[in-house]
């Protein structure tokens, strides 16, 4: 009923369809790393070299606590939750202190994100904003150079960890 020719033509094909198979698998699982490993990366504290320096991209870990210097902007960004500031804060707010000894003062705003009551959150971006003007007051930075300002919206836009930073403008 079937001849050697069709058992070959049986086997090319089979051989041929598990060829294709591999290929997309390969080219699915490749993918899903590159997002993988890409998608979120840790965020590094960022040391200031001046307030005034070039933005840098904003890299958010959702769950640890980091710092930037963004447009002249120290921004700490938090743990969901949590009021600890990131390691490094310190450094990126030398160049504030420099600059408020020189007649400047420092404006902190704290933000929150959706994640939770409207009053916790905002309780939680003033608590904050306090660990900050505390973090500015322990280097050497008198208490009256400091204005705390509430922002007028202060559930921020972009992600949720993101959106849960304080931010530190000198004026």
């Amino acid at each position: 009923m079937f001849s050697q020719d069709d058992d070959n033509q049986g086997l090319v094909l089979g051989v041929l369809f598990a060829l294709i198979a591999l290929v997309i698998a390969l080219v699915i699982g490749v993918g899903i790393y590159k997002k993988n490993r890409f998608a979120t990366p840790a965020a590094k504290p960022v040391a200031a070299a001046s307030v005034g320096a070039a933005p840098a991209a904003v890299l958010v870990n959702p769950d640890a606590a980091s710092v930037i210097v963004e447009n002249g902007v120290v921004k700490f960004y938090f743990a969901s939750g949590k009021s600890a500031l990131a390691a490094g804060g310190a450094d990126a707010l030398g160049q504030v202190v420099k600059e408020v000894a020189a007649g400047k003062r420092a404006v902190i705003s704290g933000f929150h994100d959706t994640t939770g009551s409207a009053a916790a959150n905002a309780g939680l971006a003033s608590q904050r904003a306090l660990a900050v003007s505390k973090a500015l007051q322990s280097l050497g930075m008198a208490g009256d150079k400091i204005e705390l300002k509430k922002p007028e919206q202060m559930q921020a836009v972009g992600s949720n960890a993101e959106a849960r930073r304080v931010e530190v403008a000198v004026q």
